[in-house]
């Protein structure tokens, strides 16, 4: 068992160099002398702390924010930003902000499709947003197959500092590199080995955690039910993750992959009505999703839509083609159409960097897509009829940059139990669906037209996916589901995302963290919190 007391490092702050103005200023007040009350100078105010008014607040507070939704100025900024560089200021953060009576905010890769790691929806709401991305490392045991990864840490360079070790290993977790490994494993992660190895939640051991009183509990310390909660419960509902305890999982030393594009003109519609029929029950070893989203057309000029067949296989490319041709020829994959490479090269080209890049990219933790964008996701149970896909093809060229994502499930995700994780979105399953509206302006006339174009989408599908409850992944947040405004709302993004897990989250959020701490806009709520 690993508890530890309040026993903090303590941080240099020269308070005096803010300006004490604004409303703030108090909210600063309190949280540094409560700090400093607990601490021995070792770091600079400007190391650790950012101010409204400071030069780099601003910066900071942007620097991995993936949505510019939320960064417009009629948004509620936090009171400071705090950056800890160990665990023990993690520790200060919690226990000062509750003596102080404002509320955290936790950010690990700025994610957060609805902002809710960095901002708030509510203006009277103040809080310090604690910024994790100075806590990064990662360290990696073969003998026990595992590593370690602060929750700063992007999941980019979990992957990259494993294939150092060995290129026979991996972990399964997201597509996307610079997703931080706090948030993204708290929600589920899925990725491209979800088929043969489950999701990133499924592949954790252990855990450390900042509790409400400012505790630092491992697996054995929290004990089996919020160690349950943790892994896909939603992240920042039931303390600060500190770090993961991660299983490594065999890669062979080739993979192949390929990304084949088809067009309306090429039959789209036709190949992606018989991908659905076979996408959750080929070959575990291959993950296929499909990206469709609007092209100028190379020989009339005009709009169309393409679909993208983005695959990864553990494996030889002679093999894959096999079990292509035998299960889904309607693709019609050639074996100039892919490529073999190392596992980690296959996690560069799928994160969309350009050809050849090296994965020492990983390392800097760039986020390949930033944009103002609103998304909404569902789970396919059933194949869409084929008339219906036509439609939602069509849809997406009445908005300028949207784009839709079909996930493949099945494998092993079809034999892990609905309550072995918070995560219920197993067993029958045929993909995930993701829908994103991208603009590139901030007005608000821009934003109520692609909100409306994601919702009518959003309406059509209605009738091709399940409901009561109409079910959607944690971490694609949508705050159309509903907030922590009553018991209704709650319920109702509650059971989007986890299910009858939802209950179960509930109970365990009342016993552990009664005062509900850690609380925001889609956080679990207590019993009693209405």
């Amino acid at each position: 068992m690993a508890s530890s007391s309040p026993v903090f490092l303590l941080l240099s702050l020269a308070i005096l160099a803010l300006a004490p103005l604004s409303s703030s200023q108090s909210i600063q007040d309190r949280f540094f002398n409560c700090v400093n009350a607990r601490s021995v100078p070792s770091v600079t105010f400007s190391a650790v702390f950012s101010a409204p008014q400071n030069s780099s607040f601003i910066p900071l507070l942007e620097s991995t924010a993936q949505n510019l939704r939320f960064l417009l100025p009629s948004v509620p900024k936090p009171q400071l930003i705090f950056r800890p560089r160990a665990d023990s200021h993690v520790q200060a953060a919690v226990v000062c902000a509750r003596e102080a009576g404002i509320s955290l905010r936790v950010r690990s890769g700025g994610h957060d499709y609805e902002g809710l790691s960095y901002i708030s929806v509510a203006a009277e709401d103040e809080f310090v947003l604690l910024d994790m991305s100075n806590m990064r490392s990662v360290s990696v045991d073969l003998q026990s197959r595992t590593a370690w990864a602060q929750s700063g840490a992007t999941i980019g360079e979990v992957y990259y500092w494993i294939s150092r070790r060995s290129p026979v290993y991996g972990f399964p977790a997201g597509l996307y590199t610079s997703l931080g490994v706090g948030g993204h494993i708290t929600g589920g992660a899925y990725g491209g080995m979800l088929r043969k190895y489950g999701l990133g939640v499924d592949n954790v051991v252990d855990a450390r955690i900042v509790d409400a009183n400012g505790r630092i509990l491992d697996r054995d310390a929290m004990g089996e039910e919020v160690f349950w909660a943790i892994r896909g419960g939603a992240g920042g509902s039931f303390g600060v993750i500190l770090s993961w305890k991660m299983k490594l999982v065999p890669v062979p030393r080739t993979v192949t992959v390929f990304t084949v594009p088809r067009t309306l003109e090429q039959g789209a519609t036709r190949i992606l009505y018989r991908w659905q029929q076979i996408a959750d029950k080929i070959d575990e070893n291959l993950f296929m999703r499909v990206i469709a989203q609007p092209i100028n057309s190379t020989n009339s000029g005009e709009r169309t839509v393409v679909t993208l067949y983005a695959a990864m296989f553990l494996g030889r490319a002679n093999r894959l083609l096999n079990i292509i041709n035998r299960d889904f020829p309607e693709l019609g994959l050639t074996r100039a159409d892919t490529m073999e490479m190392s596992w980690i090269d296959s996690v560069v080209y799928h994160a969309g960097f350009p050809d050849n890049t090296p994965p020492e990219t990983l390392l800097l933790g760039n986020s390949t897509f930033r944009n103002h964008f609103k998304a909404k996701s569902d789970f396919l149970r059933n194949p869409i009829p084929q008339t219906a896909i036509t439609q939602l093809l069509n849809m997406l060229l009445q908005d300028d940059e949207p784009v839709m994502i079909f996930n493949a499930f099945g494998g092993v995700m079809s034999r892990i139990s609905e309550t072995t994780t918070p995560f219920p979105h197993r067993k029958g399953v045929i993909c995930m669906i993701q829908y994103v509206s991208n603009w590139q302006d901030d007005s608000p006339v821009s934003a109520t037209r692609h909100m409306n174009w994601i919702r009518g989408v959003y309406d059509f599908m209605a009738p091709y996916v399940p409901s009561s409850p109409r079910t959607a992944y944690v971490n694609y947040k949508d705050l159309d589901l509903g907030s922590n405004s009553n018991w209704n709302s709650s319920a109702s993004f509650g059971f989007s995302y986890f299910k009858d897990n939802f209950m179960r989250l509930v109970r365990i959020k009342t016993k552990f963290d009664p005062q509900n701490f850690f609380r925001y806009e889609q956080s679990i709520p207590t019993l009693h919190q209405f």
